[in-house]
């Protein structure tokens, strides 16, 4: 019954997707702003309902990271709802000619951007996701199903409701975007096996979730396993610019995938830069693990082991190890990163422009904090995820990922000699 349940969800949202890639973006746009009216409207009930997830999870022992990603609170309620409207300022990438040219028998050839068509999403906890996705998928066009955490499942039903009475209220399918509607974890298995009629999938959450996901598809995944991102105080730096960005990039939300995980530091500053860096640290109460070197400056705190450097804590704590150089920072992040963030501070511009050619990470920044690896912070209005991989997309998902390309040709009556 379930695998049955699971499959005409998915075929109703292949149905869908037919529809919603050909709607006018007017449409699109319309049924947007009225999920952000509605949301507005309604945003007592997602409280309420979000309330009951968030005090069922803290009896269950949820607590710190998780916790806090669970929980609509009323910034990230403003930021959902500011997103949606920061999407439909954002011009519409279905049916845009990238390209055009000529070629010699006069056939005009092009690129044409397309939907993908039904993309599924796997998430934990975040029900803002629910709404996030949902909103970008729609406006490229195409049809999503979201299988949330069964921690977020009060908060999810509730978002789906309003999502799907605002599709109809503009005349487009409300099996556009379906909410998988049972927490039992072999839906997703089942989910997985639908190659003929889902895209891709996009999983968001833990590694465990991640690799649960990557090994039991049969439909192409877009991935993102962990964000273990560094920070290279490199010895041109502003002292100043330095401690702040590092304090940033670990402390302003130390439980998400954008946030420091390692410090490195260059030997020529290290005894003047880690004494009021790791003072602050201290203060807000991050736990420091260092090398030998970072330990010979500062003994009392925590020997770092080999285990440390590839560690994504998602917790305020973090490794700091003191380099020989630049070169020693690069290999560092390619040996231990995931592949997320990467962040120089320096003043040296040769060293800056080889740091962002040489480092490969799905965003690499030169004086300025790891968490701005976000969709919304780097202008694409939200974002569905974060790819870490390369096929097809690499950094934040925003509209102009969830689109192909198909080959468009005109001609006036060219045969092939």
């Amino acid at each position: 019954m379930l695998a049955k349940h699971i499959k005409e969800i998915a075929y109703s949202a292949r149905e869908a997707s037919r529809e919603l890639a050909r709607a006018d973006s007017h449409i699109k746009d319309l049924a947007l702003s009225k999920i952000a009216g509605l949301l507005i409207e309604k945003q007592d009930e997602f409280i309420r309902e979000n309330n009951k997830d968030c005090k069922k999870a803290e009896e269950n022992g949820m607590t710190g990271a998780k916790l806090d990603r669970l929980r609509l609170s009323q910034k990230v309620f403003d930021s959902m709802v500011s997103g949606i409207n920061d999407v439909i300022a954002l011009p519409d990438p279905v049916g845009e000619i990238s390209s055009m040219w000529r070629r010699p028998n006069g056939l005009q050839v092009g690129r044409m951007r397309i939907p993908l068509g039904v993309i599924g999403i796997i998430y934990e906890s975040r029900p803002n996701v629910t709404v996030d996705a949902a909103v970008l998928c729609l406006k490229s066009g195409n049809a999503v199903i979201l299988r949330g955490g069964s921690e977020a499942i009060n908060s999810n039903l509730s978002l789906a409701t309003v999502l799907r009475q605002a599709l109809v209220e503009t005349g487009l399918p409300a099996s556009a975007v379906q909410v998988v509607d049972t927490t039992e974890r072999e839906a997703v298995v089942e989910l997985l096996k639908l190659e003929e009629l889902i895209d891709v999938i996009i999983p968001r959450g833990g590694e465990g979730l991640i690799r649960f996901v990557t090994e039991n598809s049969m439909i192409p995944v877009l991935k993102h396993y962990k964000g273990v991102c560094h920070v290279y105080v490199d010895d041109s730096a502003d002292m100043d610019m330095a401690i702040d960005i590092c304090f940033n990039s670990k402390v302003h939300r130390p439980g998400v995938c954008n946030a420091m995980e390692t410090m490195l530091v260059h030997k020529n500053i290290a005894d003047t830069f880690l004494l009021p860096m790791v003072e602050r640290f201290t203060k807000a109460g991050v736990l420091i693990k260092g090398c030998a070197e970072t330990l010979r400056i500062i003994p009392d705190i925590e020997a770092a082991v080999e285990e440390d450097w590839p560690k994504e804590y998602l917790d305020l704590i973090l490794a700091v190890k003191v380099v020989e150089d630049m070169d020693e920072a690069i290999a560092h992040m390619a040996k231990y990163g995931s592949k997320h963030t990467e962040t120089i501070v320096t003043r040296d511009y040769e060293r800056s422009q080889r740091f962002i050619r040489e480092v490969d990470s799905s965003l690499v920044l030169i004086n300025a904090s790891t968490r701005f690896n976000d969709g919304n912070q780097l202008g694409l209005g939200a974002e569905i995820g974060i790819s870490t991989s390369k096929l097809h997309a690499f950094g934040p998902m925003g509209l102009e990922e969830l689109v192909s390309k198909k080959f468009i040709c005109f001609g006036n009556g060219q045969v092939r000699e």
